[in-house]
């Protein structure tokens, strides 16, 4: 439900054109299908009203899955993938190290980026009442800036536009994020690369995301594909303060916020000078929220209106302090306030539990007993991140490999009744 709070900043004056689909931009899909706005989903048979559902508008939030191993395999979500490669590895780095063949790797990930998803995947993102689709990419895609000390696959910027044309196709709204960046951010598999420390954090790395930056925004203002993306991510989860992982996390996290963010944010806007576009049509950028605990985004960012700035909070319950119980992860959700900065796409949560009970039959998300409870607790989420100021939210992931468990797979999880098919429902099933 729409609160005042945010009704009222969506009617200040820089905002009034802000490039956020359904609110001052249509998205409209191949079928000419708008998933933005209800009406159009009742009309299209892609989403049935609700008995008992109140009020909310017939603007719809963001409503989205992220395309997890796509463009960045991480082996503990897609074991099959890097196993048929014939690597043993937690990364894409790590992997194609460990093949001792460029051809070959570029070769194996080529068949990977061709398989992963396909048309009809959008498709049944849009059938399924999502309206948006996150897509992280890794740095070495511009394969300009790429080290000959740094060893990932090639060949990879054509299957990214067709999967943008794809999602464009359906009428879905697109996030591309730098979710591995030059040197790595963290160290976590997720960035492409395990590293001892993160190298990110220097001139030369923040150098080379900012020609990644402007190479991904002329795509975005250039190529047809990518009219229906409108926001870029500048880098996803940089270490945290306080974190006992990253001992220099606070020197890097300040050097981040006060060197990185207001170049990439710089960098972006030039770009988008250099090429004629119009104000009202410049892409949202978007940062960690505050949440993350990186620092506050906005501090040294050279635009003081924060023109089309957006922001990215990530909430996996399974590792906050939420009792372990089933009415507790329920509770805590119900009660989960995710406002930070405005406006906030919670871009990352699932449904996965604590990781010592979530093997207990009593968690089994397979257990027709637990079904009751995943579809409420995927309910208060859901309400969660489309309150206050998260204005909707992407659940990781689209699907996985090897993994076999729907509470991080989108589409295991509505095929196992443990996510709605209709999303609406979520207001009505009484689960807060």
């Amino acid at each position: 439900m729409r609160s005042a709070t945010v009704s009222s900043l969506l009617s200040l004056p820089f905002l009034a054109s802000a490039w956020l689909p359904g609110e001052h931009k249509q998205i409209v899909s191949r079928d000419g299908i708008d998933l933005f706005n209800r009406s159009s989903l009742y009309e299209h048979g892609l989403t049935k009203r609700s008995p008992g559902l109140p009020e909310i508008g017939d603007q719809v939030k963001v409503r989205g899955v992220n395309l997890g191993s796509h463009f960045i395999v991480e082996n503990w979500m897609a074991s099959t993938v890097f196993s048929g490669f014939g690597c043993k590895s937690d990364s894409e780095f790590d992997c194609v190290s460990s093949l001792n063949d460029q051809g070959k790797a570029d070769s194996d990930f080529q068949g990977h980026w061709q398989s992963w998803v396909g048309a009809d995947d959008f498709k049944k993102m849009s059938s399924l009442g999502l309206n948006t689709v996150r897509i992280p990419v890794g740095y070495w895609f511009l394969e300009s800036i790429v080290d000959s000390s740094e060893h990932f696959p090639r060949g990879g910027e054509k299957y990214l536009d067709q999967a943008v044309q794809w999602a464009k196709d359906a009428g879905l709204y697109v996030i591309i994020e730098l979710h591995g960046a030059p040197g790595a951010q963290a160290t976590d598999a997720f960035t492409g690369q395990v590293n001892p420390s993160p190298g990110f954090f220097d001139n030369y790395n923040y150098d080379r995301a900012c020609k990644w930056l402007e190479w991904m925004t002329d795509k975005i203002h250039s190529n047809p594909s990518y009219s229906t993306t409108g926001m870029i991510g500048l880098v996803n989860e940089p270490v945290r303060i306080g974190d006992s992982k990253y001992p220099n996390a606070q020197s890097q996290t300040d050097s981040m916020r006060r060197d990185y963010y207001p170049k990439a944010w710089t960098t972006i806007r030039n770009k988008e000078d250099s090429l004629n576009v119009a104000k009202d049509q410049q892409v949202h950028i978007q940062m960690m929220d505050k949440k993350w605990g990186s620092g506050d985004p906005n501090e040294f960012l050279p635009d003081q209106s924060f023109w089309h700035a957006a922001y990215d909070d990530h909430q996996y319950v399974k590792y906050t302090d939420a009792e372990v119980s089933h009415q507790g992860y329920i509770d805590f959700s119900c009660a989960d306030d995710r406002s930070g900065n405005w406006p906030t796409i919670v871009g990352e949560w699932s449904l996965s539990v604590n990781s010592d009970v979530e093997h207990n039959s009593d968690w089994d998300p397979n257990n027709e007993a637990n079904k009751d409870f995943y579809r409420k607790w995927f309910a208060a989420q859901i309400m969660a991140y489309e309150r206050g100021q998260a204005i909707g939210w992407t659940f990781w992931s689209w699907s996985t490999s090897g993994l076999n468990d729907p509470r991080w797979d989108y589409q295991m999880g509505v095929d196992a009744g443990i996510i709605l098919s209709n999303l609406d429902e979520a207001y009505t099933i009484g689960a807060c």
